[in-house]
């Protein structure tokens, strides 16, 4: 199975939704938490109706308006999401409203919203769109999921153009109940300097990336999707290796062929194990670059990688501050990325230059 990425829409911690800016000027925090930068929302919906929606769906409305006009496409044949947490903000609005009114007087709004598949949904609502319409909620695989059936869809003829998107916020209560389970450093680090990081923990991160996958070769498209694998509790390094050489073998390529490996390192020194064992021995010939110091950790966080891939496969450019070490490359053809969330949820990624 593959498809081309036809269009792209982003709203991550980084100046990411305006299209032509390409990582320039990189966003820095010493607080362990990248906040997403957030665009006017007048441009992409009713001030009425904003003011009823919550964060996350005005994100997700917002990268998907993003995305269907970078593609030139006014209407997908399907609409597939995935996030992990879902409407988060307003399932704690709920939760606390349910607490400090003894379950009296409760607004349906927040109820409505925190519903995980209420980002499509509204999307669809937007545009009309009666087609297929999914979320996949599967923490670390979430976003996957929905790429994966993105690419089932295309591959059976079912659909020629494909809306998918990946996405999570991080609320400063949830931020705090995964500080009580360590995944936060304790202590305050710049997150230009996550990479160098001796210490177990990582900085949190958010973000709303949406893509067009199309079935249509086009000169404009970014690049070719070419495979996605999902590998749950590997028993070691070596199973990731074995992983990475079936997927080029049946795409036809080898550990030589692939320019650039985009790692998920994020500065926890337990996991990043596997990261640096790939990069340091099995894919040791390819450039390495990194993405988490950029956007953060959050389950969905391969779609920022995924639109950081395209962009340098239509740009051939790699920003300096992505990189790990210094390469010189005459062309980008061929991007492996390798991501991980908390041990368990392991996925690796394959583009090729159109």
């Amino acid at each position: 199975m593959e498809a081309f990425i036809r269009g792209t829409g982003i709203i991550s911690p980084q100046n990411t939704f305006n299209t032509a800016n390409f990582l320039l000027n990189p966003v820095e925090t010493e607080s362990n938490f990248l906040h997403c930068i957030e665009p006017s929302y007048l441009e992409f919906l009713n001030p009425v109706m904003a003011r009823r929606m919550g964060r996350i769906i005005k994100m997700g409305i917002a990268a998907a308006s993003i995305c269907l006009k970078d593609a030139k496409l006014e209407m997908p044949d399907a609409i597939i999401t995935g996030t992990a947490l879902g409407c988060l903000g307003d399932t704690e609005k709920f939760l606390t409203a349910i607490i400090e009114d003894d379950e009296l007087f409760l607004t349906p709004t927040s109820f409505i919203q925190s519903i995980q598949n209420t980002v499509s949904a509204q999307i669809a609502l937007q545009l009309k769109c009666m087609n297929y319409n999914f979320t996949y909620v599967h923490k670390g695989f979430s976003f996957e999921s929905a790429v994966l059936d993105a690419m089932m869809l295309i591959a059976e003829g079912n659909a020629n153009n494909v809306l998918i998107g990946g996405l999570d916020e991080m609320t400063e209560k949830n931020f705090l109940v995964y500080d009580r389970i360590n995944l936060w450093k304790k202590e305050k680090i710049k997150s230009s300097e996550l990479i160098h990081s001796k210490t177990i923990g990582t900085i949190a991160g958010e973000g709303a990336a949406f893509f067009v996958l199309s079935n249509q070769e086009n000169e404009n498209n970014y690049a070719k999707l070419k495979g996605v694998k999902t590998i749950y509790k590997p028993n070691s390094q070596q199973d990731i290796e074995k992983e990475i050489s079936f997927m080029l073998a049946d795409n036809n390529l080898n550990i030589k062929s692939i320019d650039l490996v985009i790692y998920g390192i994020n500065g926890d020194n337990n996991l990043d194990s596997i990261s640096n064992f790939l990069k340091d021995n099995y894919l040791k010939n390819s450039a390495a670059a990194y993405f988490k110091h950029l956007c953060g950790e959050y389950q969905t966080s391969g779609s920022f990688a995924m639109w950081m891939a395209a962009k340098i496969l239509k740009t051939q450019t790699i920003p300096e501050h992505i990189l790990i070490g210094t390469y010189e490359l005459d062309s980008i053809n061929n991007i492996l990325i390798y991501n991980n969330f908390g041990h368990e949820n392991h996925v690796l990624y394959l583009f090729s230059r159109v």
